[in-house]
């Protein structure tokens, strides 16, 4: 083996790490609920950075169902936008970990979950 095509690759595998987290901490999706009722944006590592309620998912007759429906419909939009970060993460980072534990690094990269 060439030890120094072997550190070249890793170096090479390092950006590219470098550059899909990057990626991601500049990502946003929404994630929705309720035909729009309630929007909830995620930055691509998956934190909640902001929720809107729209004003017409409120009954103000029954403040009880009312608190439950939100409840239930930020839920929903938390879970839709959840889905969409880790589709975000295997796009941008799958290739990567196919790379590192798919026969590009021997034995794949220790302390990476999944690499």
């Amino acid at each position: 083996m060439d030890m120094q095509a072997l550190l070249q690759q890793a170096q090479q595998m390092q950006q590219q790490l470098a550059q899909a987290q990057q990626a991601l901490e500049e990502a946003e999706v929404v994630g929705t609920s309720g035909g729009g009722l309630v929007k909830v944006k995620l930055s691509g590592r998956g934190q909640v950075e902001d929720i809107t309620v729209d004003p017409k998912a409120v009954d103000p007759t029954d403040a009880e169902e009312t608190a439950q429906t939100v409840a239930d419909l930020v839920l929903a939009a938390i879970r839709d936008a959840e889905a969409q970060v880790e589709r975000l993460q295997q796009e941008k980072m799958g290739p990567l970990a196919e790379g590192l534990g798919g026969g590009g690094m021997p034995g794949g990269m220790p302390g990476l979950p999944g690499f």
